[in-house]
């Protein structure tokens, strides 16, 4: 190896503790050598796969396989980890550079006709070869993938799926750079301090800061966040700017710039519904739930509708009221859809006493993590926490912590990066940089993401309670890649179907609102009490509060992602914002004052974060996660006798049992809607 190739961190495995990525000394500019010559040593090693003499059995092809691509991994792991939450020009450039290059490596494997002969031999022999039930689950894995990508295309079929992917790829990157830069713009700027009159001291001073980053000298700054509705909503009483507010949120990327999006997912939408085609299917929905545990789109849109009548009418029983609210005041004006969030919280004060600026002094945020999301991870699975200073990280705002088992011997590592910036995409998310690995011993490395609202130097960052749901929700994920347990990296932790994955995260929700919990991370910034039970029993009472716009919204948005993606190959391109108000209209989510969560020219979950046809997941692994937590209420709630056998049957177990099979050796049944039904307080 070259001096110039070993000053390159990437290209040899890191010294570090567990392999963690030596961030101190890696450059933008590493990446794309790395990646290269990864993609080089990976296709090296599988076309010896595909090449032995020998007759193909699970060792020489599938394992040969899991064991393949170590360099690639390693650093495509960690370069997306960063285009994803510290991103910039460069980075960016390399992604565009590298996206095509990445999805036409993944045709070279399986696209093979010779590897897949080889592979397609063990998945035949896969009950008479004396494999082991994971050995067989991965066969058929690898068989899947194989045969979902194309395999079985012929010459020319191939080659056009291969133009399809390489352009795919790169239009997804390139509607992440665009939203990205989309959203950065259309932060609003404000000019007069009174403007700002309700918006919390905390806020201000935020926004502030976000004007000084941008050189804006005596002026105030609203970043947006990734959904459609905004957290200054709420409190804002200048109607102007809360209708400026929103409107920037739902048309940020469709100006008519370079960074409008409208042209990108049309072209996307066409060329999924073309691969979809060409693999023998209606429309890429069919294509994509085809191994998700719904199996077809058909299942998914009547989950989603058979809820919209009762969503709907709750929220139009919610608008109702806050209309009443604004008559009573003599406003003189319909509510809309930048009135709601403020006049909800004024209902919320009126039927509950209760508004979100009472509760955040209670929710500091390194306290919801130690005493929270930590203390109920070893009430209920023996883990402990001891933050280290010595792992480099790749920005000062991240956190690393040595994750320890019951036994004491080190299970994982744990990164955290709460705060939004400029240089993160918007939303919450988990991720490994290091997979478990049976085959190697490697124990993971994971981290969390979020987008909080970072405080001005020496103020705490308080949350609001949505905020401390979603800390516990990234880290249910976490331990899901934490507890794996698996011998072979591919079927290890997170890497389940998408209707699958969420249920985990949203499970660990519900641990935010254990009294226990919950008494021991609700406690004052500044006095440490604890919240006065009068407030708690005023927050448990508003569970249901809202939940007509909150199901409305995620209905109207996964709907959405299923018009787009059950669109035939011959639909051609379509006029983004006449077909997503036709679509809203067709499934009954077109309530004015209540937009979707995302609109589809800013879903970046299904145009760039791996969920098309998939944003109905979260609400399928709602069933799957208030179900499980009857069982729990049923057993005896948060004991470690619980948590030891919800780890050992769904969080340690990856992808190596068929899913529903899972879910039903640890409930004993299939899941049930009702619970789910009764938390939203929809019957």
């Amino acid at each position: 190896m070259t001096p110039a190739a070993t000053a390159n961190p990437l290209l040899v495995a890191s010294t570090l503790p567990f392999q963690a990525p030596p961030f101190d000394t890696l450059k933008d500019t590493d990446y794309q050598p790395a990646i290269e010559e990864g993609m080089k040593q990976h296709l090296a090693e599988v076309r010896a796969i595909a090449d032995n003499g020998e007759p193909a059995t699970f060792a020489n092809t599938i394992e040969a396989l899991e064991r393949s691509g170590t360099l690639l991994t390693r650093a495509s792991t960690v370069f997306s980890a960063l285009t994803s939450a510290n991103t910039n020009e460069t980075l960016q450039k390399t992604e565009e550079v590298l996206a095509p290059k990445m999805a036409a490596h993944a045709d070279e494997i399986y696209l093979d006709p010779k590897l897949f002969a080889r592979v397609k031999a063990v998945y035949d022999a896969r009950d008479t070869a004396g494999l082991d039930a994971e050995q067989k689950t991965l066969a058929e894995e690898y068989h899947r993938r194989f045969v979902r990508a194309g395999a079985l295309l012929g010459d020319a079929d191939k080659a056009t799926l291969r133009e399809i992917n390489k352009e795919e790829s790169s239009l997804s990157t390139s509607f992440a750079s665009k939203l990205l830069a989309a959203t950065n713009a259309a932060a609003v700027t404000v000019d007069d301090r009174a403007r700002l009159d309700g918006y919390d001291e905390a806020g201000v001073v935020a926004a502030a800061e976000a004007a000084k980053g941008r050189k804006l000298d005596s002026k105030w700054v609203i970043p947006l966040q990734n959904t459609t509705q905004q957290p200054a909503l709420a409190s804002l009483k200048d109607r102007g700017l809360r209708e400026e507010l929103l409107r920037a949120s739902m048309t940020r990327a469709e100006h008519g710039d370079a960074n409008d999006t409208q042209a990108t997912i049309q072209r996307q939408a066409e060329l999924r519904a073309q691969r979809a085609k060409l693999l023998g299917f209606p429309n890429y929905a069919a294509y994509s739930l085809s191994d998700q545990m719904t199996k077809t789109p058909e299942a998914a849109i009547k989950l989603l509708t058979d809820t919209v009548p009762a969503a709907t009418a709750k929220a139009r029983g919610e608008a109702a009221k806050m209309q009443q609210l604004i008559d009573a005041q003599k406003g003189g004006f319909k509510l809309a859809a930048w009135d709601w969030d403020l006049y909800a919280e004024q209902v919320r004060k009126a039927e509950f006493d209760l508004d979100e600026s009472q509760v955040r002094p209670y929710f500091e945020l390194d306290r919801v993590l130690n005493d929270g999301v930590f203390f109920a991870a070893n009430k209920l699975y023996g883990l402990t926490f001891k933050e280290r200073k010595d792992i480099p990280v790749y920005h000062p705002d991240v956190r690393v912590f040595d994750v320890f088992d019951a036994d004491g011997k080190q299970l994982a590592l744990f990164y955290a990066d709460y705060f939004k910036r400029d240089s993160k995409r918007g939303g919450a998310w988990m991720g490994n940089f290091v997979e478990q690995n049976g085959l190697t011993g490697t124990i993971p490395v994971v981290y969390n993401v979020c987008n909080y609202t970072k405080p001005a130097p020496g103020q705490p960052a308080l949350l609001s309670f949505d905020e401390v749901t979603t800390t516990f929700h990234e880290f249910g994920h976490a331990l899901h890649g934490m507890f794996s347990a698996t011998k072979y990296p591919s079927l290890a932790g997170t890497n389940v179907a998408r209707d699958f994955v969420e249920f985990p995260s949203q499970f660990n929700e519900h641990w935010a609102n254990d009294p226990v919990v919950f008494a021991n991370y609700a406690r004052h910034h500044q006095t440490g009490e604890a919240m006065p039970a009068e407030l708690v029993e005023k927050i448990r009472k508003t569970r249901t509060f809202n939940q007509g716009y909150a199901t409305t919204e995620y209905l109207a948005a996964a709907l959405l992602d299923q018009a787009w993606h059950s669109l035939p190959a011959d639909a051609g391109k379509q006029d983004v914002q006449a077909f997503e108000a036709d679509a809203l209209k067709r499934y009954g989510v077109d309530l004015p004052e209540v937009p979707p969560r995302y609109r589809s020219s800013y879903f970046a979950h299904i145009w760039g974060g791996g969920y098309s046809a998939g944003y109905y997941a979260y609400f399928w692994s709602e069933v799957l996660d208030h179900d499980a937590f009857q069982w729990f209420r049923e057993n005896g709630g948060m004991t470690r006798e619980n948590g030891q056998v919800f780890r050992d049957k769904i969080l340690s177990r990856g992808n190596t049992v068929e899913l529903a099979t899972l879910y039903r050796a640890f409930r004993g049944k299939d899941p049930s809607v009702e619970p789910l039904l009764e938390h939203r307080g929809l019957k």
